[in-house]
């Protein structure tokens, strides 16, 4: 951006760049088949946190105002990411540069999460339950199925400095303020966000899909694809069977689930990772259950303009993968710097029509539309979405502890292991 606020259009990617999807190189352990079991993991950690770790809830402790106060910039920063999930122009990532320039912080930014249970066991646990740096300041990790919730439980977290959230306060989309995972944004600021929905070939569906149960339509047999995701495959069930309050639903919810789901196994040709927007693309599946950043990005950019995702009238699970720093941070308020900045509508234009996920600065749409020209991203619903967009927006179920996270699984598991 130049000092007046508008974007450099030296820094412009335009569109001979790729755009890849996050959620393509995901393989979404935690409860998939032949995955890490995050209940296991989570039961290994414990429930009372680190041993000897600086206490984050007094008034002078990690977090508070007081050793915020106390914190002073680096000029360095090493934040931790997911693959092709920040504009990329020419080997290097504009919105750094600018904020390298801006503030004089060096970002060491690298991409080595593909899975947040498996990063969570290989590089997060092992060096917190040691009471060690565990070598970056910001981490991304997502809300529905990690140890995210566990993380802030066990005090692994660096409660974030609110006086410093000033572009996200003024800035931020009501989705993404005060999520039901983390009241009052204590510890996480979104990074990008999606929705869990439906995606259909319209060469082979002719009718406007509107609902869950299209799904559950036999003559689509042979021919729909769902998610071997637990949380994800769990969540449809409950739509299908009209609870729309996923974050509330009960055991007795999750077992009438599994039971529709095994109903319709007949008429599912496979249950999918990430996979299923390559069996959508290859015309192998018509209707699936999709990540709406993955269809936009393969009808807009990957030459399969048949394929639409549609959010239905039960509702689409809102999932967010969010910023936080994680404790025996060594450079917090470079940290902190760095997250509210990216609240800044021009600098969040860039990443965002980089991304085409769900926005989490709605000001940035006409940025995206005027400055950048492109009407596609700026006018999607599932990346800016309008207010019946917003209210089909359901949250996931938040486990409690990890014998309910094992409950979840056998629940659903086996539907698509069998």
């Amino acid at each position: 951006m130049t000092e007046h606020g508008k974007i450099d259009p030296a820094l412009l990617r335009g569109l001979t760049e790729p755009r890849y999807s996050r959620r393509q190189f995901l393989r979404y352990a935690g409860a998939g088949a032949g995955s890490l079991s995050l209940a296991a993991i989570l039961a290994a950690c414990g429930t009372k946190g680190i041993t000897g770790a600086p206490s984050n809830s007094s008034s002078t402790g990690v977090g508070s105002s007081t050793w915020w106060s106390q914190q002073t910039l680096h000029h360095k920063l090493n934040f931790a990411n997911w693959p092709y999930y920040i504009d990329t122009s020419h080997g290097k990532h504009p919105t750094i540069e600018q904020f390298t320039k801006a503030t004089g912080i060096k970002v060491n930014y690298t991409d080595p999460i593909d899975d947040n249970v498996a990063f969570f066991a290989s590089k997060v646990r092992p060096a917190l339950q040691s009471g060690q740096y565990i070598g970056y300041d910001i981490i991304v990790l997502t809300n529905n199925d990690s140890p995210l919730g566990q993380m802030m439980q066990l005090g692994w977290l660096v409660p974030l400095d609110q006086s410093k959230m000033t572009n996200f306060y003024a800035n931020a989309s009501d989705l993404v303020k005060n999520p039901s995972w983390d009241p009052g944004n204590k510890y996480t600021m979104a990074w990008q966000s999606g929705y869990t929905c439906i995606g259909y070939n319209t060469k082979y569906v002719k009718e406007d899909i509107t609902s869950v149960q299209s799904l559950f339509d036999p003559k689509y047999k042979g021919k729909i694809g769902m998610m071997g995701i637990a949380t994800e495959l769990g969540s449809f069930g409950m739509l299908a069977n009209g609870v729309t309050d996923i974050s509330k639903s009960t055991p007795t919810d999750w077992s009438a689930a599994a039971d529709k789901l095994n109903a319709q196994k007949p008429l599912v040709r496979s249950y999918y990772d990430q996979g299923y927007i390559d069996a959508l693309k290859n015309e192998d599946i018509w209707i699936s259950m999709v990540w709406s950043g993955d269809v936009f990005q393969a009808a807009q950019y990957q030459g399969y303009p048949q394929l639409k995702a549609v959010i239905p009238k039960e509702g689409a699970m809102f999932w967010t993968d969010n910023m936080c720093v994680p404790v025996n941070v060594e450079n917090p308020l470079d940290a902190m710097t760095y997250m509210d900045s990216v609240y800044d509508p021009h600098t969040q234009a860039l990443i965002e029509d980089y991304n085409a996920y769900v926005c989490p600065v709605p000001a940035s749409k006409e940025i995206i539309l005027k400055d950048l020209k492109d009407p596609a991203v700026a006018n999607s619903p599932t990346v800016f979405p309008d207010a019946e967009v917003v209210s089909l927006s359901r949250a996931y179920y938040q486990w409690k502890t990890p014998a309910e996270l094992k409950t979840w699984n056998d629940t659903f598991v086996p539907i698509y292991q069998s």
